[in-house]
């Protein structure tokens, strides 16, 4: 079972979640809870996913985000959004968030997303994170010459890479391009070593940056 715990301001929102994941066979969840309870829930029930709104009135959720990531055996977090060009959403991902979704996502779409999740895959729509580049301050050299470095990866590894954005596990990259697993994870670790960066939502947002999912949006929402 997938132990999830959901982390929302308000109610409606924490047990509609709660009732979606619930008909799900392979996910549980463990808790709901305000921000304020959120670090002492997860460190009780030790989750394996955290959903975690962003914008809540009693705790700020990116600092509910750091405080979660500094535990031992840390789950992993997607952020709750309504916006989809949410200012505070690219902290949050520089900050260690394995991705964010958007509190309308269709309900036979979140049971799916919470299992890329646990995965190890990236949960981030292309459409979605090219508003957060735009929107916020700040986007500019640094980060230009940061998406640069995709240029320099050979081109398996810029087809891994779009996979790793799609939000695809190792196994299902593997499937994809008919590569073993072990010989996706060493693509991997070699696009996150040229591309300077320690986690696959990062080398995502530097994928969509150098404008490698241009043109597949087609797809996204089937995610």
């Amino acid at each position: 079972m997938i132990r999830v715990v959901v982390v929302d301001d308000e109610a409606l929102v924490r047990s509609g979640f709660e009732l979606i994941l619930g008909a799900a066979d392979d996910i549980e969840v463990v808790a709901t809870t305000t921000g304020a309870e959120a670090v002492d829930a997860v460190r009780r029930e030790a989750p394996d996913v955290v959903l975690l709104d962003i914008r809540m009135p009693d705790v700020d959720g990116l600092t509910v985000l750091r405080h979660l990531r500094a535990l031992p055996d840390a789950p992993v977090v997607a952020m709750l959004t309504t916006f989809d060009a949410d200012e505070y959403i690219l902290t949050a991902l520089r900050s260690g968030a394995a991705g964010f979704l958007l509190k309308d996502t269709e309900p036979d779409q979140l049971a799916q997303l919470v299992r890329t999740l646990y995965a190890g895959g990236v949960v981030m729509s292309p459409k979605a994170s090219r508003a957060v580049w735009q929107s916020h301050p700040g986007t500019t050299a640094a980060d230009d010459e940061e998406a640069a470095r995709v240029g320099r990866l050979t081109e398996r590894e810029r087809d891994v890479l779009v996979l790793i954005a799609e939000g695809l596990s190792n196994a299902d990259i593997g499937s994809r391009v008919h590569l073993s697993a072990g010989t996706v994870k060493d693509h991997v670790s070699a696009i996150l070593t040229k591309l300077r960066v320690t986690s696959r939502v990062r080398a995502a947002l530097l994928a969509q940056r150098a404008g490698l999912l241009d043109g597949r949006n087609g797809s996204e929402d089937r995610r």
